[in-house]
């Protein structure tokens, strides 16, 4: 038996192909959401107009040979590990949520071993950018933005 096609068949087809289409676009529109982490820069012109300096900021932070290692422990706490790093130097950070979320935290560290800092409270878990400064006692600064997972 043969069965014919109907206004309903033709509908159902119709739907289903849309559905489908809707169903794909929701599915990339999150993916692009959760893969965008936030802004770089507020205004691209004034951004282009610092960039030597920028550069130039770099430059004299890579002459000075310090490096910088942040981990996350298990309980949240962040773990700096310092590498030529004169003694005495201050470290502290800024954390803040990468989009969607205004939360934010300034973050002081002790030194537990030399050349080795820990934060004084836990990030929570999640995403977060640290900006994270070090400062030596004679005035030199070193700092870097890292991404947390």
């Amino acid at each position: 038996m043969k069965r014919e096609f109907t206004g309903k068949h033709a509908a159902a087809i119709i739907v289903s192909g849309f559905a489908i289409i809707i169903a794909v676009n929701l599915f990339m529109a999150t993916l692009a959401v959760r893969g965008f982490g936030g802004v770089i820069v507020e205004n691209s012109y004034v951004a282009s107009q610092e960039f030597n300096d920028w550069l130039d900021a770099a430059e004299e932070q890579k002459a000075l040979g310090w490096s910088v290692e942040m981990t996350r422990s298990e309980n949240g706490h962040l773990l700096i590990d310092t590498t030529s790093v004169p003694d005495g130097v201050i470290v502290f950070a800024v954390a803040r949520r990468p989009l969607g979320q205004p939360e934010s935290k300034s973050l002081g560290f002790i030194e537990a071993t030399p050349g080795n800092h820990v934060s004084l409270e836990p990030l929570d878990s999640g995403r977060w950018i640290v900006r994270l400064k070090v400062a030596s006692p004679d005035g030199e600064t070193w700092s870097i933005e890292e991404h947390l997972p």
